[in-house]
């Protein structure tokens, strides 16, 4: 058996674990002056909206799936609005659909973060506001708009999320930055942009290449994420990686600290041409799991509110996690009351 195997168990197995802790996320913790929450990347993968894998029979429309994923978990990550600018309807229906104690961590659009867009999927007016030589491009990066155009798609995406805003809904907007977004004085420079233009929004930034934490550039980087007012956000990911970010607890802006789990898919991680299902297909044993209940209370000591993540979103396994480590964190903090 290989190492990913072990992590790959049968159905039974996976639905046997969410049942024995079925009802650990539905509300969330709290512990002392902080509010936690747990939650998965994605409620509507493919994968988990299969038959019998997470929803049952009577939840088989985006309405009704948001209302069941809602009653199980605190918070959600839409990852819809990377590739294409949000829409200010749906926020407004995510509004109505969910409970009030809920939250949606909202993935910044690719422009946001120095990463390429297909043209095709930018709106009507933007397209045709298109220099000639950009909009036969199949892929467009930021960079080369005109910056009146690049303007456009901050206040867009900000104008699009406000429902959610107004309505104490909107947990972060998370700033997802490629590997080739390397330490410098330009990318400072970015990031402190990104928390001017989203400034009064909950903003979470995280970073996607190991030179960020090399020596002494980690305590600057935190700084530089302090200074601008953006949470730090930290990972679980596959190490002894270019993209491998090590497992820092650090909370930069108090009102917010983000853990986001990827899974250990090392094999998978850094592989091209591949389904990003394939990247992320990693069930966390208990072990795993445990290392990060300290981790998850130390980032709980010194923020306000604590998003829990699990990006391992392939079928149930990033529900069936998220539900195993909410059990954990509760039963750490039962313990030291």
């Amino acid at each position: 058996m290989t190492a990913y195997q072990a992590h790959d168990p049968g159905s039974d197995a996976i639905h046997s674990r969410a049942a024995d802790v079925a009802d650990a996320a539905a509300e969330p913790l709290h512990g002392g002056s902080c509010t936690l929450r747990f939650g998965t990347s994605s409620w509507t993968d493919p994968t988990i909206i299969a038959e019998g894998v997470f929803y049952p029979p009577s939840a088989h429309t985006p309405e009704a799936r948001l209302k069941y994923y809602a009653s199980k978990f605190s918070v959600v990550e839409v990852d819809s609005s990377y590739y294409a600018l949000p829409s200010r309807r749906n926020a407004e229906l995510w509004v109505e659909r969910t409970p009030d104690h809920f939250r949606f961590d909202i993935k910044a659009h690719a422009l946001m973060t120095g990463q390429p867009t297909e043209v095709s999927r930018l709106p009507a007016d933007l397209k045709k506001a298109l220099p000639k030589e950009l909009a036969e491009k199949p892929r467009i990066y930021a960079k080369d708009l005109p910056p009146e155009l690049r303007a456009q798609v901050w206040q867009r995406f900000r104008e699009a999320v406000e429902p959610l805003h107004e309505a104490g809904k909107l947990g972060a907007v998370m700033l997802q930055y490629p590997r080739w977004f390397l330490p410098g004085s330009r990318s400072r420079a970015e990031l402190a942009e990104a928390g001017e233009r989203l400034d009064g929004l909950p903003c979470a930034v995280e970073l996607r290449n190991a030179r960020w934490f090399a020596g002494t550039t980690a305590p600057e980087t935190l700084r530089v994420l302090a200074d601008a007012g953006l949470s730090y956000t930290m990972v679980d990911t596959p190490q002894g990686l270019e993209s491998s970010v090590p497992p820092v607890v650090a909370v930069t802006a108090k009102r917010l600290a983000v853990i986001r789990m990827h899974g250990r898919r090392a094999d998978n991680w850094e592989k091209q041409g591949i389904k990003v299902v394939d990247r992320f297909r990693y069930l966390y044993d208990a072990k795993e799991l445990g290392e990060w209940v300290p981790r998850i209370l130390e980032a709980a000591a010194g923020a306000r509110e604590v998003h829990v993540l699990m990006n391992n979103c392939y079928a149930n396994y990033g529900t069936t996690n998220a539900l195993e480590i909410a059990a954990l964190v509760r039963k750490a903090y039962s313990n030291k009351s």
